[in-house]
């Protein structure tokens, strides 16, 4: 079973049950001060944390005085852009106290659909992790159709996991795990402590029920699972009602966890290499040597470029001899990639009349 203080990296899906009151509509300011606290103690044992956070509609709802039933599109919207902000500075000043900067991330389906955008995501969140700042995510309900939404943020949370290559998400409840049947139904429902496999028959224990401000329910959940653990992520569902939560699932609070399939890293690799390329990089000696050392590949180590390919498309790397080296994800496109091949990262801007990235390929974005 994974232990949360084991985590290099964790997603944390908030809830709006958990932070906005029912009944009010107001923070629950007590609960967010201790969840802070929770985040501070992983950023001081240096874990990377990001936070996906529900609760902007529930509070702009509040705001606007918007009815509790199920609102049209507009509406949501609308509520989302008056939450939204609201949202966000209650988790910097929850946590600047603790000497932890925040950033506001808003995203949509579009975002991890697109590998060009997915890319940009990844980098911006590898970035601001590696400042120590604590991103908060959330759907950009704002202007997200139908068509293009997440819809939960069980979900949402899943796919930043992913994106960040987190090795732990913990989906924050009102419910204490997974459990064979609906608890507030059927006494004899058991929680499972360990799922490692999601099958059809977990899949048919699972009920849609939701709290009235949250979307998600058990399939979502179980949705989340099959996600985050393809990619070698573990992922724990437990109650989060409680002040800290975070540190009663580390002092052995119920919960049930999901057995990740390998390693974050393996799997990005697998993913990668499963691809079918769209162009093909030959590398120059000196490039390949780079490579096979762990670095990145920079443009002043390509010999040759063929194909037609955009940003964040595949290709195929090839040694000088033609034979396969690997494959990756290319930060320009064939046209930028031909301009700017064997020049040095400092030309780039004056070769392409705009700044760019000093590699053509991240090693993360590698699989050799």
């Amino acid at each position: 079973m994974a232990a949360l203080s084991e985590a290099a990296r964790v997603v944390v899906k908030i809830g709006s049950a958990l932070l906005v009151d029912k009944a009010t509509g107001a923070f629950r300011d007590a609960w967010l001060r201790a969840m802070a606290e929770d985040v501070a103690r992983l950023r001081a044992r240096g874990t990377d944390v990001v936070l996906v956070s529900s609760g902007s509609i529930a509070l702009g709802r509040g705001i606007l005085g918007l009815p509790r039933a199920e609102l049209p599109l507009e509406q949501s919207q609308a509520a989302a852009a008056v939450g939204q902000i609201r949202l966000a500075r209650a988790w910097e000043e929850g946590l600047a106290p603790h000497g932890i900067t925040t950033a506001q991330i808003l995203v949509t389906l579009e975002d991890s659909a697109d590998r060009r955008r997915y890319l940009n995501s990844r980098a911006t969140m590898e970035a601001l992790l590696a400042h120590g700042v604590v991103p908060i995510v959330n759907e950009n309900d704002t202007v997200a159709t139908d068509e293009i939404r997440y819809g939960d943020n069980d979900r949402l949370a899943a796919q930043v996991a992913v994106t960040v290559g987190a090795d732990q998400l913990i989906l924050l409840s009102d419910v204490d795990g997974f459990y064979s049947g609906n608890p507030a139904e059927d006494p004899s429902a058991r929680r499972f402590e360990v799922i490692e496999t999601i099958t059809p028959e977990i899949e048919a224990m699972a009920g849609d029920a939701g709290s009235g401000l949250s979307k998600g329910g058990m399939k979502t959940k179980l949705m989340a699972g099959k996600t985050a653990t393809a990619a070698g992520c573990a992922m724990a569902i437990t109650e989060g009602s409680g002040l800290n939560p975070l540190a009663a699932l580390e002092n052995g609070a119920p919960a049930t966890w999901f057995t990740p399939q390998g390693d974050p890293h393996t799997a990005r690799k697998r993913w990668i290499a499963a691809m079918k390329p769209r162009g093909t990089l030959t590398l120059d000696a000196g490039a390949v040597t780079a490579l096979r050392a762990g670095r990145s590949l920079l443009p002043a180590g390509i010999a040759r470029v063929e194909g037609a390919f955009g940003r964040g498309d595949p290709v195929a790397i090839r040694t000088p001899e033609g034979a396969a080296l690997g494959q990756g994800l290319t930060r320009y496109t064939a046209e930028e990639a031909r301009a700017i091949r064997g020049h040095r990262s400092q030309e780039i801007e004056a070769i392409l009349g705009y700044p760019g990235r000093a590699v053509l390929i991240h090693r993360d974005d590698m699989a050799l």
